[in-house]
């Protein structure tokens, strides 16, 4: 990594000027920072895309459910207060529940006006200036390689509604951690986890384009294929299109 990569990485101290963080946070992240510093060995870069201030969307692909934690360490690093939309079992869960509940997460709700909410309470946390973390795919990558899936529009609907800029980030490592796709876990113990950040998606193509299904699916796609482009930078590979976990389970090819 070059001396301007490593000068952005932050990877032990916070960049200051960014958001003001609670009692909760700050002592979520007292315990589980150096935890992470032992069971990861980390790469950073592209700090310098996140925004120090105001509201922004920070779109990142899901490969495992022991991705949210180092994401988490490295949008807390750039300065801003890490935000995620979470599924709501996971706030029901004793003693982690309310510490994931007070330090600002957004509950997901599946299906009818509770989805509708979870919308409204993501918009109004962009609307006062502050960042959330979204999962565009909305569930772990299905497909077999870990590379991204075509998104859902939510993400989407959130910039109409906001106009925030959309910064596309990229995790790598914690596959390795807890497969999904095979269900196999590594004990964690200095496990190479990888994140990045690039510049925000140019989505002014459909500035004033109506908020209609083909325009909310083509700004998916468009967030969808940077950070796909972002995993095969960093992987060093050729990128496969798009992965329709849809399209491939109506056709009998998932597994």
């Amino acid at each position: 990594m070059s001396k301007v990569d490593r000068n952005d990485a932050k990877y032990f101290r916070r960049r200051p000027g960014g958001d003001k963080a609670g009692f909760w946070l700050r002592l979520v992240a007292g315990i589980l920072k150096p935890m992470l510093v032992l069971v990861t060995k980390r790469s950073w870069s592209g700090m310098r895309h996140v925004p120090m201030t105001g509201g922004v969307i920070l779109a990142c692909n899901h490969i495992s459910q022991a991705d949210p934690l180092p994401v988490s360490h490295y949008v807390f690093n750039t300065g801003r207060n890490p935000q995620f939309l979470a599924k709501d079992g996971v706030f029901k869960v004793p003693v982690a529940g309310k510490l994931i509940r007070w330090t600002g997460q957004i509950p997901v709700y599946r299906g009818g006006a509770d989805a509708v909410k979870s919308l409204h309470a993501a918009i109004a946390t962009v609307n006062r200036g502050e960042p959330v973390v979204f999962y565009p795919e909305g569930t772990t990558s299905k497909q077999p390689e870990h590379w991204p899936m075509r998104g859902r529009t939510g993400i989407a609907r959130l910039v109409k509604e906001t106009g925030a800029p959309v910064i596309p980030m990229t995790v790598w490592g914690p596959q390795d951690i807890f497969d999904p796709l095979t269900k196999k876990f590594r004990f964690p113990w200095r496990v190479p986890v990888t994140v990045t950040a690039g510049e925000a998606v140019d989505l002014s193509p459909w500035d004033d384009a109506p908020a209609d299904s083909e325009t909310l699916h083509a700004m998916t796609d468009a967030i969808m294929l940077r950070i796909r482009d972002q995993l095969a930078e960093l992987r060093g590979e050729a990128a496969p299109p798009l992965y329709d976990f849809k399209a491939a389970k109506a056709a009998g090819e998932d597994s």
